[in-house]
């Protein structure tokens, strides 16, 4: 890499990217979290073993995919995409109280 490519690491073009991600994150994080709670829900209910298992494995790779395809922007595509998973999962246990605090 020469120096011109060093210094340049992070452009404005990347930077008009990032509230994609963060919204993909936050939507990426909601479905993860809703899986995991039908997922527990499957399994506390007595719910069929199958449905859980493919429910897992589903959000995990999902989970996986966003994950791959943000790192391929670059390292703050991938800390925006985490950070909206991270803000899905605030929302899914703020729903799951009932909107308190």
């Amino acid at each position: 890499m020469d120096e011109h490519a060093m210094t340049e690491l992070v452009t404005l073009a990347d930077l008009l990217w990032l509230p994609l991600f963060l919204v993909g994150g936050v939507l990426l994080g909601l479905g993860y979290f809703a899986a995991l709670q039908a997922t527990a829900a499957l399994i506390v209910g007595g719910g069929a073993p199958l449905v859980a298992l493919g429910l897992t494995l589903a959000r995990l790779a999902a989970l996986g995919a966003g994950l791959l395809l943000a790192v391929q922007w670059g390292a703050l595509a991938l800390l925006a995409t985490a950070a909206g998973v991270v803000l899905g999962r605030m929302a899914m246990l703020r729903q799951g109280r009932g909107g308190a605090s």
